[in-house]
């Protein structure tokens, strides 16, 4: 049922949610909005998770530490995707996004995640609520188009086929792997260390 509830979500995020999200904001920011990836290493992670996703929360301490690691060493190039499966889950998104565009650094990317998983915890909902909630934790965001960002995205879960979170992708030496599950996320990424 779990399977279902997800994919009847990304049918809707494919079809309707994320052109709505990145329409124009008046007074926006219309420069390029960076895609959320970090690193130059040969090898490519994608990372998919939700805000609202209890495993995805839970191991999120962990794999900070060990991708903060692989992009020092530069053996990775990961890319953060947001997963809507909540009903709140693409205004989350959209702020995630905001956020880097403010500082487009791993640090500060890792910092915005945190945050917006303890706002899910909490149970902020809207945008006035998830907002006075960043700023008290000094999270800074500048509101720009998001659409080619989110289109981008969209893209890699097509490609990907992710159907769940958490989920990560590895592409290394022209092969993708796909690890489903905290435990089998973290140990996939040891290995590249």
């Amino acid at each position: 049922m779990k399977r279902l509830n997800v994919l009847l979500s990304m049918c809707c995020l494919i079809g309707f949610a994320w052109p709505a999200l990145g329409e124009p904001i008046p007074g926006a920011m219309q420069d390029s909005l960076p895609l959320p990836s970090y690193g130059t290493g040969k090898a490519v992670v994608r990372l998919y998770t939700d805000y609202f996703c209890s495993p995805c929360r839970a191991v999120e301490p962990e794999l900070e530490p060990i991708l903060v690691n692989l992009v020092k060493l530069k053996k990775i190039t990961v890319t953060f995707v947001d997963t809507p499966i909540h009903k709140d889950s693409q205004i989350y998104a959209r702020y995630f996004l905001y956020a880097i565009n403010k500082s487009n650094n791993l640090e500060y990317a890792l910092r915005t995640r945190s945050a917006l998983f303890e706002a899910a915890l909490t149970k902020i909902s809207g945008k006035d609520a998830l907002e006075e909630f960043l700023k008290g934790r000094g999270i800074a965001f500048a509101p720009v188009d998001a659409v080619p960002v989110l289109r981008k995205l969209n893209t890699y879960l097509q490609e990907d086929r992710v159907t769940s979170t958490p989920n990560c992708v590895i592409i290394k030496d022209g092969k993708s792997e796909k690890k489903v599950g905290a435990r089998e996320i973290v140990k996939a990424l040891k290995e590249l260390q």
